[in-house]
């Protein structure tokens, strides 16, 4: 009798037991297949059409950018508003669209872009003259001076690096196209992490405008 009540006890143990493992897996599965349904319909359409990470290679927009600094690009920005004077865009270089570049805006279209011993001057769509005041920039030693009009959907870029910098002085302007996204986000290294780390602010330019002759 207690042999078979010990028996009876052993099996109702291992149902429980059985019960126990099926609901665990049940559980893991489900945990599972969530994971997997979020991957598949927030991260990865976030990660290929909203933001996109990049890292920096090469001197170019130092002190604002060194190499290897890791920014994240917001990719859907400018389905919204076009890119502003001053932003810090990603882009494919429009001598390989393979290659990657990072620059700052400078030039808007419709705009005259001066530059004058390293000073950068607008002319505006309304005809008003603006010398960009840069703080941001390596001063270069620069004795030429040359201008470029941008038609419909072209854009001036520099970097902030200008003594080391591949850019719309060299190569022309930067169709629209041709822009990826962009920079809202450091996050290396650790001592620089922050919100829109290239932001620049032009306000004493524009109220210093006088109109074009």
């Amino acid at each position: 009798m207690v042999a078979h009540r010990a028996e009876k006890l052993a099996c109702e143990l291992q149902r429980a037991y059985n019960a126990r493992m099926s609901n665990l897996g049940k559980g893991l599965l489900k945990d599972l297949f969530t994971l997997a349904f979020l991957i598949i319909v927030v991260v990865i359409p976030i990660r290929v059409f909203v933001i996109s990470p990049f890292v920096v290679d090469g001197e170019s927009m130092h002190p604002t950018f060194e190499n290897l600094d890791y920014l994240i690009i917001d990719e859907i920005v400018y389905a919204f508003s076009s890119p502003a004077r001053g932003d810090v865009v990603v882009f494919r270089y429009p001598g390989d669209p393979s290659v990657f570049y990072i620059k700052r805006v400078i030039g808007l279209p419709g705009e005259k872009v001066s530059i004058n011993r390293g000073s950068v001057t607008i002319t505006t769509t309304a005809g008003e003259n603006i010398t960009l005041p840069e703080p941001y920039i390596v001063n270069e030693d620069a004795t030429y001076s040359k201008s470029f009009s941008l038609d419909t959907g072209e854009y001036f870029v520099l970097g902030d690096n200008r003594p080391n910098s591949s850019d719309s002085r060299y190569w022309g302007t930067l169709p629209r196209k041709n822009i990826i996204g962009r920079v809202d986000l450091r996050l290396l290294p650790a001592n620089k992490v922050g919100f829109f780390p290239g932001a620049a602010n032009y306000a004493s330019a524009q109220a210093a405008t006088t109109t074009a002759p």
